[in-house]
């Protein structure tokens, strides 16, 4: 199953630079690009823009794949809010979570997770057998890495993958067009 769910990630890579670059790959000064701002007034990357393409590619393709062959329930970018000193996890809604979205910039998302998959343990949906998260390098030649919480998040100091861990209970992996990482 790794496998498969690996080659959707790669099968993104190449479909998604193939529709924008022809058969090459983006260089560093085409992620770098500015692309547009979003309504907070932050700038929009290509690096960004091709990285959310890649996901919707990618985890379309997965969804069907964990369909057909994992037998549990699984979630794809769902939303939690996690409490950590309480070791307390709850689900948003997506509907809460467009609120938020709307409502001050995002500010109000501070303390939630959104991993791209979630393989669940039976039919508890807060807990996880194992947490995928893709990674898209832009340039390709950069290595993957987990996002590091920065000093004003409430996990400064943590990375997404033990933060996915000690929410979920399960291991993390994160996955590139160049593989499958811990």
């Amino acid at each position: 199953m790794e496998t498969a769910l690996l080659e959707c990630v790669q099968r993104a890579e190449r479909d998604i630079n193939a529709e924008r670059f022809g058969y090459g790959a983006p260089t560093a000064a085409d992620c770098n690009a500015v692309v547009g701002v979003d309504r907070c007034g932050r700038p929009i990357y290509q690096s960004m823009e091709l990285g959310n393409l890649k996901h919707a590619r990618a985890l379309a393709c997965m969804q069907d794949i964990l369909k057909e062959l994992w037998p549990g329930p699984f979630s794809i970018e769902q939303r939690y809010r996690f409490y950590r000193h309480a070791k307390v996890l709850e689900t948003v809604s997506r509907e809460q979570e467009k609120r938020l979205l709307d409502a001050d910039c995002a500010e109000e998302l501070r303390g939630t997770i959104k991993p791209d998959v979630v393989l669940h343990a039976d039919r508890h949906l807060l807990r996880a057998i194992l947490v995928l998260d893709l990674k898209f390098p832009c340039p390709a030649g950069r290595e993957p890495k987990w996002t590091q919480y920065g000093d004003t998040s409430v996990y400064a100091g943590s990375d997404q993958r033990e933060i996915y861990g000690a929410a979920f209970g399960g291991k993390a992996l994160m996955m590139s067009p160049k593989g499958i990482f811990k």
